[in-house]
């Protein structure tokens, strides 16, 4: 069951509560160029990312915003931006106020605004401005820019004990009380509960996990999840989904981000897409029709099935923009594409829709099953043409 939060509203989405887990991302481009970061955002958008953070560490980048959500606002893109700050948010968003009104949520790294008093001064500023404006914000602790104030007197307090804990649980009580502090400190300030997002990231898996489990027992408030630093291809998707899908299954988390590294001149989007196939595959939201395919083994002697599958969900993948305004519930859709007669039929028959192609020495036929009824048998050289009519068909059918 998933943890109740406090719901908190970023421009047109709604985070915590009972609402679903909401997929973010970040653009890697120079804010100030616009084309480029216009551009990206819109990428990440149509993706599927329902907000985008775009890092605001300069003068010309605060100045940048506005044209930015200007830009995307003509493309009838409302996706809310998330200015990133470290170090000097409390000037810019203070000096460029159309920017501060631009953003939907400030992200603020407790870790990384100053030291003793300048960072409680400098903290209250950005609080102020995002109450001004009526702003969520997301107090992001990292464990790679903790607080050493914090650590220090929290480590000196341990080796004073008479049984000290391990160095590495007091860094994650650390992480936190930095966040919890500063929530407190916020909400002193005039932020209302409900305009709070915390996160505790760290590059861990067992350490995200220990983290967010204790963090979500001690506070109520909407809480963001991420590996940070996750690494790049394959590696960086395996450490995000096994950290997220411990945490999302007990129920944490409210938002969620994958941090993935892009191999060279690979899309952005790589990362939304993990985020929407983690949660699809934990049957917290649907996304896009799954295809269900098999691996393969010495009775698959051909690689047909391999080309139908990829087909069949570039498809649907490449469908679905156009489909989800035509078709309500389409994203639920099962489709099954099979290699023999082992388990091809019974998986076919255990999908809406689903094919099982002939294997060694089986007759060169490939029977169709709808909701668990052959309805036609498909042969020839056209079987994927075929099939996908089939498919298109069922989904007019059924989803109108």
């Amino acid at each position: 069951m998933r943890k109740q939060t406090t719901q908190v509203k970023v421009g047109n989405v709604l985070i915590g509560g009972n609402q679903p887990i909401v997929v973010q991302s970040m653009t890697n481009t120079d804010t100030v160029d616009v084309i480029a970061t216009v551009k990206q955002c819109a990428e990440l958008s149509k993706a599927g990312s329902e907000l985008v953070r775009i890092t605001v560490n300069t003068e010309e980048a605060a100045q940048a915003v506005p044209r930015i959500r200007t830009q995307l606002e003509k493309m009838n893109l409302d996706v809310p931006l998330v200015g990133d700050f470290h170090f000097n948010g409390h000037k810019l968003l203070s000096k460029y106020p159309d920017c501060a009104q631009a953003l939907e949520k400030y992200r603020i790294n407790p870790g990384n605004i100053g030291r003793g008093n300048s960072r409680d001064d400098k903290f209250s500023q950005l609080i102020d401005i995002a109450v001004q404006n009526n702003k969520a914000v997301r107090i992001g602790v990292n464990w790679g820019s903790l607080d050493q104030e914090l650590m220090a007197r929290m480590m000196d307090k341990n080796n004073h004990l008479d049984e000290p804990r391990e160095p590495t649980d007091v860094m994650h009580d650390a992480l936190i009380t930095s966040a919890l502090d500063s929530a407190q400190l916020a909400e002193k300030q005039g932020l209302a509960h409900n305009k709070i997002i915390l996160s505790c990231k760290m590059s861990g898996v067992q350490d995200l996990i220990k983290v967010y489990k204790d963090l979500s027992n001690r506070c109520d408030y909407a809480l963001h999840l991420g590996l940070t630093e996750a690494g790049m291809g394959s590696k960086g998707i395996v450490a995000s989904t096994s950290a997220l899908a411990v945490l999302l299954q007990q129920g944490i988390g409210d938002t969620i981000r994958i941090s993935l590294t892009p191999e060279p001149g690979e899309s952005r989007t790589k990362e939304v897409q993990v985020a929407q196939e983690i949660l699809q595959s934990l049957e917290l939201r649907s996304f896009t029709p799954t295809v269900i395919a098999c691996p393969g083994c010495g009775r698959t002697s051909s690689d047909t099935f391999q080309h139908l599958a990829k087909d069949i969900q570039s498809y649907l993948k490449d469908s679905m923009p156009v489909w989800r305004t035509q078709y309500l519930g389409v994203e639920n859709l099962n489709v099954a594409v099979m290699g023999c007669v082992v388990n091809g039929p019974g998986e076919s028959k255990h999908a809406n829709i689903g094919i099982s192609l002939p294997g060694n020495g089986e007759k060169p036929v490939a029977p169709v099953y709808e909701d668990g009824v052959k309805t036609v048998t498909l042969k020839g050289d056209n079987i994927a043409q075929e099939f996908q009519t089939v498919v298109q068909n069922y989904i007019e059918n059924h989803y109108s």
